[in-house]
């Protein structure tokens, strides 16, 4: 209950009480869309924050809540908010988009998931991803001798594919002009993406450095919606990038994480980086136009789609920048419909991937994705977010759609 102490919020206060019941979210929901129940329609979610709200900070939801639809904040009412609010929803930010007034649908979503939060009822293995970041760095606990040994391999590899034993992945390098971070699940699982960003830095001579104390780029605690746990994670990568004296934090491709410290980092902090911060798309398409690499699309003669990650698209603004490079990188780059700002979520994002009490809901919401992808005849399918990567290649596999899934990156080092 906390989140409504401060009644002089006026942006929570506008958007908990613009709802018109207009209908035209439920349409621009994928989990509505997948099941066709009516509870998971955005608006339902919008009413059960408001619900509690009325209940108690206003009058008439005190004096006669029947009749406002205020709600006891009760176990039965708690347990429903976690179903929909955590279960039913990636705050992909579609509904908002197409509201008629603009209510903003998933930061509403985010203060019911916070009110949870505060009640201890973040779903089990959500808040298990953010304990296990806050204790060893990263969120899949990958033991620093571990990640160091696997950059060392994957350093050796580089310099054999490229005949050059100047070959470096730099490793905790002082007064760099850019710390890179990583999503775990590279290093983990899809350590290839890790050298095909190590090729590209190489190749246009950029000076970088990896960190052995904190490369995560993701925060989980801003699904979770805790904003003291988002601060702890956010204000190590700024503490990393002062101790290393980095002049350009680079974002690895991951939605929400570049969400999470680019554009929350500073409210969770309550100040402005004095670095620059920028996504991996962003800095390869400035190399891109500025000439330091020229690919060769004939290397990738593959049909080729793109996947846009909610929070970088939608929420980040990145649009135009990794269709650019694509039509740089391969020779066949088809649209999937609908697209860019209008994208529909792969059903990964908002946490879904972290909470396995919701495989079954988020599976059958990724249908809606892979039916996108078959309609484009794409035999790859290129995001920049490696949670969208996980689900792609999961819901691909169920649905028995035969397409590779790969990074920017990749799809660029694989043309130089």
């Amino acid at each position: 209950m906390g989140v409504f102490e401060n009644l002089n919020d006026n942006k929570l206060i506008t958007h908990l009480n613009s709802c018109v019941h207009c209908g035209l979210c439920a349409e621009s929901c994928v989990f509505y869309l997948a099941t066709g129940d009516d509870r998971l329609i955005p608006a339902r979610k919008v009413d059960i924050v408001g619900s509690v709200y009325r209940r108690y900070h206003t009058w008439s939801g005190r004096l006669i809540p029947g009749l406002t639809g205020a709600r006891d904040l009760d176990d039965n009412t708690a347990a429903e908010m976690v179903d929909l609010l955590f279960g039913a929803c990636s705050m992909c930010g579609r509904c908002t988009l197409h509201c008629s007034i603009g209510v903003d649908i998933p930061y509403l979503v985010r203060t019911g998931r916070t009110m949870l939060s505060n009640m201890g009822m973040v779903p089990a293995s959500l808040q298990s991803t953010v304990d296990t970041a806050i204790s060893s760095g990263n969120n899949m606990g990958i033991p620093k001798e571990e990640f160091i040994d696997t950059l060392r391999w994957l350093e050796e590899d580089l310099k054999e594919e490229l005949g050059d034993d100047s070959v470096r992945i730099p490793l905790d390098a002082p007064g760099k002009d850019i710390l890179y971070t990583l999503n775990p699940r590279e290093p983990k699982f899809f350590p290839l993406s890790i050298s095909a960003m190590a090729k590209i830095f190489h190749l246009c001579g950029a000076s970088w450095t990896l960190s052995s104390r904190m490369y995560d780029v993701t925060n989980y605690a801003y699904y979770s919606g805790n904003p003291e746990e988002s601060s702890v994670i956010a204000a190590r990568l700024e503490d990393e990038m002062k101790i290393l004296g980095a002049k350009r934090c680079v974002l690895a491709e991951c939605g929400h994480g570049s969400r999470a410290f680019r554009w929350e980092g500073p409210n969770y902090l309550s100040h402005s980086f004095d670095f620059e911060v920028i996504t991996s798309v962003e800095l390869i398409d400035q190399y891109l136009k500025s000439g330091l690499i020229k690919p060769d699309k004939t290397k990738n003669t593959q049909r080729v789609t793109l996947h846009d990650p909610c929070n970088l698209v939608r929420s980040g603004g990145i649009i135009q920048q990794q269709r650019d490079i694509l039509n740089q990188a391969c020779e066949t780059f088809i649209e999937m419909n609908p697209h860019g700002i209008d994208n529909l979520c792969c059903g990964g994002g908002g946490g879904q991937l972290a909470m396995s009490e919701y495989n079954d809901r988020r599976m059958k919401v990724g249908k809606i994705k892979t039916d996108q992808i078959k309609a484009t005849g794409a035999e790859i399918v290129v995001t920049p977010c490696h949670n969208c990567v996980d689900q792609l290649l999961q819901i691909c596999i169920a649905n028995k759609v035969n397409v590779q899934i790969k990074t920017i990156a990749e799809i660029v080092a694989d043309a130089l």
